[in-house]
């Protein structure tokens, strides 16, 4: 089994003695994508993944939403729950609160999270709940067939916008940043080496991890990231994010700008000293901010890998901390005499 980087994310849930392959965390339900979508690859990945971390499939729980990505729980031998458009971080925020047994685990789409559910992401961002957010990016509404979602482009021509978009898109890493959440990151889902590394470092992570998904839809917007996939482009805009490694690609590099900010120039053109290393355990989020806008104009340069990866108390342990005060204070609540009080309100 390979060795998670710290055990902090599932320090609470109870290990399995069992070996555990790949076949056991495939469910006996037939995988009913389109052919060729990016969902298959990231599924796999999961499925090969989930053995490392040595769990009891019965205290792995993954909560979807709606969309083309939210058929996840069908397909893993876990337990899940395939909820409300836009509400999986609410309802996933009520289980890992009040379940710190379970690893639990939100699917979700750049509709279903950043449309309807935008409110319940920001929050379940803000409140650092133990969860992993698993946000599939195929800028597209795939599962209505084809209208623009709120990743598409300015312009994106669709069957609701015939004209073109006319909608500044999100972005969702800077959306996360923005939110302070503790553990944010970015992969694709042709890249299972990579993929799977960051969903290592996701797991070990106590608090809220959201990993950003590009993912190709090939029926409705086909080849959306394929610069980040031709071999003879990838390797020049792809800016890998590794903590204390430079930000730079084969030809390109992040350096401080004269105005204070950053900026991208010609590899060549700077020293090795020069080029900013990344530091993804900084408190402050600015940084992290400002990588996270470096893919403006869409794949100049694309930084891949975590923006931000920070320790503060999640949700469910301050919680617990509060509760135990309470109890220390006043004793143990007794449901049933709150339940009989009496009248909470008089109507005359």
């Amino acid at each position: 089994m390979t060795e998670l980087v710290n055990g902090q994310g599932l320090s609470l849930v109870p290990k399995t003695d069992a070996k555990q392959s790949l076949k056991d965390f495939k469910s006996d339900q037939e995988v009913r994508w389109c052919p060729g979508c990016g969902d298959y690859a990231i599924l796999a990945a999961v499925q090969s993944f989930l053995p490392e971390l040595g769990l009891k499939r019965e205290n792995i729980v993954f909560v979807s939403g709606i969309g083309c990505s939210s058929r996840f729980p069908y397909y893993l031998n876990t337990y899940g729950f395939h909820s409300i458009h836009g509400r999986a971080p609410a309802i996933a925020t009520g289980l890992a609160a009040s379940r710190p047994d379970l690893s639990v685990w939100v699917v979700t789409g750049d509709g279903d999270a950043l449309s309807i559910g935008g409110n319940h992401l920001i929050h379940a961002l803000r409140r650092n709940v133990n969860l992993n957010i698993l946000l599939f990016n195929n800028r597209i509404y795939g599962l209505t067939k084809g209208q623009y979602s709120p990743t598409s482009e300015v312009g994106k021509i669709t069957k609701s916008t015939p004209m073109g978009s006319l909608d500044k898109p999100f972005n969702p890493i800077s959306l996360a940043i923005g939110a302070e959440a503790s553990f944010v990151a970015r992969t694709i889902d042709s890249d299972r080496k990579h993929l799977q590394a960051v969903l290592r470092e996701a797991t070990a992570h106590r608090g809220t991890s959201l990993v950003e998904i590009y993912q190709n839809c090939n029926i409705f917007n086909d080849n959306a990231f394929e610069p980040l996939k031709d071999p003879g482009l990838r390797e020049d805009i792809t800016l890998r994010l590794e903590h204390g490694q430079p930000i730079a690609s084969a030809t390109k590099a992040v350096v401080r700008a004269a105005g204070g900010g950053i900026e991208v120039v010609a590899r060549t053109s700077v020293t090795e000293e020069q080029i900013l290393l990344h530091d993804a355990h900084h408190p402050d989020p600015s940084l992290a901010f400002a990588l996270s806008r470096l893919d403006e104009p869409a794949f100049e340069h694309v930084p891949i890998g975590i923006f931000r990866s920070v320790d503060r108390p999640s949700y469910e342990t301050l919680m617990t901390q509060q509760l135990d005060q309470a109890i220390a204070a006043e004793g143990p609540g007794d449901l049933n005499a709150l339940l009989t009080a009496g009248d909470t309100w008089r109507i005359n």
